[in-house]
């Protein structure tokens, strides 16, 4: 009898799912792949499944991963010290061509790969391909003002200084990922943008998750973070925030540091015609499914 509870159990979780999947079917959702999700292996491959059993039901899931560890690792195997300013990885020449290698080669064959041994068929790009995603140098006022932060008193840099190769999205043209969704692909994005001169630029990837969101018009944008979601002035988790409450908290310095570009992306996503942004916590396995099919998700919900 316990064995047939148990079953039966599972069949109403399975129930639960189906007015989501009817919602979602055939809509894109972008996710944000960053945090202990992208780097311990048990997470990594929760986040394989999840991924591939929402393109199975017939979701269109988007990928766009960051990479700061693990740049960080390999620009210190090679005695480069990785230099700031603003929150913002200062990027010369030299560290340009590391940073393409490691976002365009090893992190993002790495999740095609994964994703394809849990079945997903999945195709890695950057934006660089097909004139995917231009972008120009990114000034330390457009970085300020982007993300709502204040500037730092003790840097001595002017708000006209750029961060060297790092970009400032320009356009995005969506065509490449909506012919990728077309043929049944899962595409999975590295935030590499590239000038008209040919430079190539490092992209924050929070901020090319919100970009392409809206130019997909997407359903959801999903942020996996390594936090719960975003909290109120007491610290108490906000399950569900309206766009002007996020930032009236930023305004109120509640909302700050590290999650200022992903409330940034969000408002860019939900200004574009996405539905609803969330910010999840990508420390929980399956996190993606928990806030999708369920009833009452697990992290903080964005709407407009």
């Amino acid at each position: 009898m316990a064995a047939m509870n148990k079953l039966i159990k599972k069949a109403n979780i399975l129930v639960e799912t189906l007015p989501y999947i009817r919602a979602f079917s055939d809509k894109t959702i972008v996710i944000k792949y960053g945090g202990n999700a992208m780097t311990e292996e048990s997470l990594k491959h929760k986040f394989a499944q999840d991924i591939v059993l929402m393109k199975y039901v017939g979701i269109n899931p988007v990928i766009v991963h960051g990479g700061g560890p693990q740049i960080d690792e390999m620009l210190n195997r090679l005695g480069i010290e990785p230099k700031f300013k603003q929150g913002v990885r200062v990027t010369d020449a030299k560290t340009m061509e590391i940073v393409e290698m490691v976002l365009a080669g090893k992190i993002n064959m790495e999740i095609v790969d994964l994703l394809n041994r849990h079945g997903g068929r999945a195709v890695g790009v950057s934006g660089k391909d097909g004139g995917f995603i231009t972008a120009k140098p990114l000034t330390v006022k457009a970085w300020i003002e982007s993300i709502g932060m204040d500037m730092d008193p003790d840097s001595d840099s002017s708000t006209d200084d750029t961060f060297g190769y790092v970009g400032d999205i320009q356009t995005i043209n969506p065509r490449l990922i909506e012919k990728l969704q077309q043929d049944n692909f899962i595409p999975v994005i590295a935030p590499i943008g590239t000038d008209r001169e040919g430079n190539t630029y490092n992209i924050n990837a929070d901020l090319v998750a919100g970009a392409v969101a809206a130019s997909l018009k997407a359903e959801k944008l999903l942020m996996l973070t390594d936090v719960k979601g975003i909290r109120n002035a007491k610290g108490r988790h906000i399950s569900t925030l309206s766009r002007k409450d996020m930032q009236r908290l930023v305004k109120k310095g509640v909302i700050r540091e590290g999650m200022l570009p992903k409330v940034h992306a969000c408002l860019e996503a939900l200004d574009g015609g996405v539905q609803k942004a969330h910010i999840i916590d990508g420390r929980m396995p399956h996190a993606i499914l928990l806030e999708v099919f369920t009833d009452k998700g697990i992290g903080t919900e964005i709407i407009a």
